[in-house]
């Protein structure tokens, strides 16, 4: 008796250890089957990217730079040029209805210029107002690759005419950007003088109650005063442009108040032998036009309150912007076709109360971008000389 209840309790404790075996197997089984195989939602998978960790490398698409503020803007044709803002620069091949990031900065984007729709140049500063050296990226294949070139002087606009000439006010490079030299100017001079090429460059100087416009052929050893006019109050900056060695186009901002700029546009085009009054902008706030008397008030304007951006095609065609800041619409857009003799404008206005940008290809096809503190920069585009502008991108 003994050994058959010893035999049974036997059969009974193998038969629990089996079963015990036999349930650790299957419960290994399932739990190896939950992470090799997936089941397919019965919903569409999400789209939504992962949470990146500090660790994690983020790819392009999830680090698009902010674009909703444009800095500068240059066309190498209608259909092809970049913009750039706060830490990027971008391109488009199909006149700003697309734009591809190519670059990102270390600052703002305070110019760009291009030759061609291949080779073109960016200046960066830490800050948009801050004077003094500015870095210079350089690309050769249209903006896939951008390096850096060297350093642009000052705040100024600057301008190559070859892969290795440009000048930035009266400094000079021969070298790419690498290295520039000072062009003498003279004393007294407002704003930045200006070099068409190496020889031929122009400035604005004033001399006590006498602002002048003057002249140099020789790469700045001598200049000669081609247009002198009294003035109520002195210019508190100069803007110049030029299309060619005998043309000028020369800005003179005068005083502000109220949101109100007064401004004087002046044109020749045989090196300063005759000059065109374009604009004469008196204003209640920023007084008399430079350069004219104090109750001077019927001079040639476009109708706002201060000056916009002026882009010069050639030696006949210039686009010229006015802002009205006390305006529920402030920005408008005008022109002269024929050397500033008339002007003509624009029946639209366009929203923004930041800088207004421009870049033209020729005198019927061109680019506007409106900018704002609070709102995305908008472009628009004309092909018929500036009267219908089209809407056709906004920037985020």
């Amino acid at each position: 008796m003994k050994i058959r209840f010893a035999g049974a309790w036997a059969a009974i404790l193998t038969l629990v250890l089996s079963l015990l075996v036999g349930g650790c197997q299957t419960s290994t089984e399932e739990s190896q089957g939950r992470d090799v195989q997936t089941t397919q939602p019965a919903t569409a998978p999400s789209t939504e990217p992962p949470q990146q960790t500090d660790n994690q490398t983020p790819s392009s698409e999830e680090t698009q730079p902010d674009q909703k503020k444009v800095t500068a803007v240059r066309l190498a044709d209608f259909s092809t040029g970049w913009v750039g803002g706060e830490g990027w620069i971008a391109r488009t091949e199909d006149a700003g209805k697309n734009w591809q990031v190519q670059q990102r900065v270390d600052g703002t984007v305070s110019q760009l210029f291009a030759l061609n729709s291949q080779e073109a140049w960016a200046a960066v500063s830490a800050d948009e107002t801050t004077a003094g050296e500015r870095l210079l990226l350089h690309t050769t294949n249209g903006g896939k690759n951008w390096s850096s070139a060297g350093k642009v002087p000052g705040n100024g606009f600057f301008h190559f005419v070859s892969p290795e000439e440009a000048f930035s006010g009266n400094w000079r490079t021969t070298d790419g950007g690498k290295t520039w030299s000072k062009l003498p100017i003279p004393e007294h001079v407002i704003g930045e003088a200006y070099f068409h090429d190496k020889q031929n460059g122009w400035a604005v100087t004033q001399e006590q109650k006498t602002a002048q416009v003057k002249r140099t052929v020789d790469g700045g050893k001598t200049w000669k005063t081609v247009m002198s006019r009294e003035v109520v109050e002195p210019p508190v900056n100069a803007i110049i442009r030029s299309a060619g060695r005998e043309d000028a186009w020369v800005e003179w901002i005068g005083g502000t108040g109220m949101t109100q700029t007064s401004y004087s546009l002046f044109h020749t085009a045989n090196g300063g032998g005759d000059w065109q009054v374009v604009i004469a902008k008196s204003s209640a706030g920023g007084g008399p036009a430079p350069g004219f008397p104090a109750d001077y008030r019927e001079g040639p304007s476009l109708g706002g309150s201060s000056p916009g951006p002026f882009y010069v095609v050639d030696t006949k065609v210039a686009f010229l912007g006015e802002q009205c800041m006390a305006c529920d619409v402030p920005n408008t857009i005008g022109w002269t076709k024929d050397g500033g003799k008339t002007l003509g404008k624009s029946d639209q206005k366009f929203s923004g109360f930041g800088p207004m940008l421009l870049a033209f290809a020729d005198a019927q096809k061109g680019w506007l971008i409106t900018t704002d503190a609070s709102e995305p920069s908008v472009m628009y585009t004309t092909s018929d000389g500036g009267k219908q502008w089209t809407k056709v991108h906004e920037f985020h």
